[in-house]
């Protein structure tokens, strides 16, 4: 007798955060390998483009690509190559040369290089040679992935779990999730003034969706703290917009973009456009903005 099809459901630490992955439509066994595929390569991802371990392609770049080339991982220079669009199509307002900031704010281990910070034009000099090598053309740039890394994890999990055919799926790492299948997800999105309390509610169906924000200790304060993301021409937090949620058909991209709908706020409709994404976002005054086009039926949360 054939086996019938099981839904499971599994959650690692991964990325910073709990990564959870839920299948439906295929045996146990199946099921089984095609999440333990999926999670491998959310690790493979996670060792490559960390920040904080020594041997990640990220931490030997910024070690001696500035000396030399440096060979990196297939999928290390997808994101590169990808974080070099989204940089020239925002005008500099999404750029992973914004390490040295993170660490003078403390959300990086690590001092800022004592060459300073040189806001804007600096991830020009993020040179890609052939045969994945990077150079870096100034001592003093710094690069972090965490802006669109995560994003690109989720995209390969997902590719890992429609390989063998699962028929739906989920994959959730902190927030930046996509789904795939017949059915429809809800989704709460947090206030980003008010992180422990959900603002609306949106159903998602065969898409990525992906928010940033202040930061949030729920030890320290029920309210959010400044933000995270940096704003690349000054090199300070953003402060005009609270926080940004984008939906789009991949999740590298709805994440990278997040930071520049933080930026740019209604400035970002003609970027959101080309890459076939809608936002949502709240401004520091509390204002609710959602883009035209948005695809999702999107309802307040109870």
């Amino acid at each position: 007798m054939e086996a019938a099809p099981v839904s499971i459901r599994r959650a690692r630490p991964l990325l910073g955060t709990f990564v959870e992955i839920a299948v439906a439509g295929q045996t146990f066994d199946a099921a089984e390998a095609a999440v333990e595929a999926a999670f491998s390569a959310v690790a493979t991802v996670h060792r490559l483009m960390s920040f904080h371990e020594a041997d990640s392609d990220v931490s030997r770049l910024n070690r001696g690509a500035a000396s030399g080339p440096v060979r990196v991982h297939d999928w290390t220079c997808q994101v590169l190559e990808a974080a070099r669009d989204l940089r020239r199509r925002s005008e500099g307002m999404f750029d992973i040369s914004v390490a040295p900031a993170l660490q003078r704010l403390g959300l990086l281990p690590g001092a800022s290089p004592s060459q300073g910070e040189t806001p804007g034009g600096v991830h020009d000099r993020i040179q890609l040679l052939p045969g994945n090598r990077v150079r870096f053309a100034d001592p003093s740039v710094k690069i972090d992935l965490g802006g669109i890394a995560k994003g690109f994890a989720v995209d390969r999990a997902v590719e890992a779990l429609l390989r063998p055919g699962i028929a739906e799926g989920l994959v959730n790492a902190g927030g930046d999730l996509r789904v795939f299948g017949p059915r429809s997800h809800a989704v709460d999105i947090r206030d980003p003034r008010q992180p422990d309390r959900p603002l609306y509610r949106v159903a998602l169906c065969n898409a990525a969706l992906a928010s940033s924000a202040g930061r949030f200790d729920p030890v320290r304060s029920h309210s959010a703290l400044f933000s995270g993301v940096i704003d690349p021409a000054i090199a300070m937090p953003v402060r005009a917009i609270s926080g940004a949620t984008v939906c789009g058909p991949g999740c590298m991209l709805a994440d990278a973009l997040t930071k520049v709908v933080m930026n740019a706020g209604e400035g970002a409709a003609a970027i959101l456009e080309h890459y076939g994404a809608d936002a949502l976002f709240v401004s520091a005054r509390g204002q609710v903005h959602i883009t035209a086009d948005w695809k999702n039926e999107v309802h307040l949360a109870a």
